[in-house]
């Protein structure tokens, strides 16, 4: 079975069964230990986040209401009514402080993963801000277009700034870009602050024609991606997995090479870029 019929399965049943509850937190834990182990973003996996946080703003609530009827009741019971009496409010303040310390401590396991995917993937945009932001546009990486003439590069080139290289992301997002709306909107105002504290900085000074930050003039690019030759440890969860070596750009190659096959249980260490396409169809997990 995909992940993507086990996210169905679910999205399809109480988010408070017990079930439910178990399979999210085994889905976010295995998102997370992916999103640390893989060089690149991973796609936003929305309607898990959503449970998660629903569940999370739920538990929030029962454990305040679990905590001021404790307080209420303890407030309003008297000690001078017989060591029964002392002995069954000891009892029940002691069962309702051991039921808060459990709800508290699930809170925090959770709150903890979401902390540290959230930090993990900061990391990653913050890194890779440009490439991460033109792939929220229409077409990602596509070079500037180049000027008509040489007079009308001289006369716009003067108004080029470092913030005129940010694109606009579109709203919706296309289907191809792995970041939340939510990232897009921060990736977008950190990268327009960010060139505009190069250019009041030191690029104001640089000839107009070199102020933006996505230039390739010369055959080189400015953009700077993730590396997807990075190894990455996964076992296999199918009966048979290909590893798949895309093609090289201008070794004369143009097919994907399968580098072996994986078995299931099998452990082994392999590029990225080799087992995503696995990874994607849930065949294999990340370690």
């Amino acid at each position: 079975m995909e992940i993507d019929d086990i996210l169905a399965s679910v999205d399809h049943g109480d988010i408070s069964s017990p079930e439910s509850t178990a399979l999210d937190h085994q889905l976010l834990t295995r998102f997370w230990v992916a999103e640390r182990s893989v060089p690149e973003l991973l796609p936003w996996p929305g309607r898990l986040m959503d449970r998660m946080m629903e569940r999370v703003r739920q538990q929030i609530e029962t454990i305040e209401d679990l905590a001021a009827a404790s307080s209420e009741y303890t407030s309003t019971t008297t000690t001078g009514q017989g060591a029964s009496t002392n002995t069954s409010t000891s009892t029940s303040t002691s069962t309702a402080t051991l039921k808060l310390s459990i709800l508290q401590t699930d809170l925090s396991r959770t709150q903890y993963l979401l902390r540290s995917l959230l930090r993990q993937r900061l990391s990653k945009l913050t890194k890779h801000s440009m490439h991460y932001l033109l792939l929220s546009t229409a077409t990602p990486h596509a070079p500037a277009p180049p000027p008509s003439s040489a007079s009308s590069f001289a006369s716009e080139s003067k108004q080029i700034q470092p913030e005129d290289s940010i694109p606009t992301p579109l709203n919706p997002p296309p289907p191809h870009c792995p970041l939340s709306a939510s990232e897009i909107a921060f990736l977008h105002t950190h990268q327009t602050l960010l060139a505009r504290h190069f250019g009041s900085s030191f690029l104001s000074s640089f000839p107009p024609q070199l102020r933006r930050l996505d230039d390739n003039a010369g055959g080189t690019s400015m953009l700077q991606g993730p590396d997807a030759k990075e190894a990455v440890f996964v076992r296999c969860l199918a009966e048979e997995v290909g590893i798949v070596a895309p093609p090289e750009p201008g070794d004369g190659i143009e097919e994907e090479v399968v580098g072996g096959t994986m078995r299931m249980g099998d452990v082994w260490v392999v590029r990225w870029e080799a087992v995503r396409g696995a990874w994607e169809r849930g065949d294999v997990e990340i370690l």
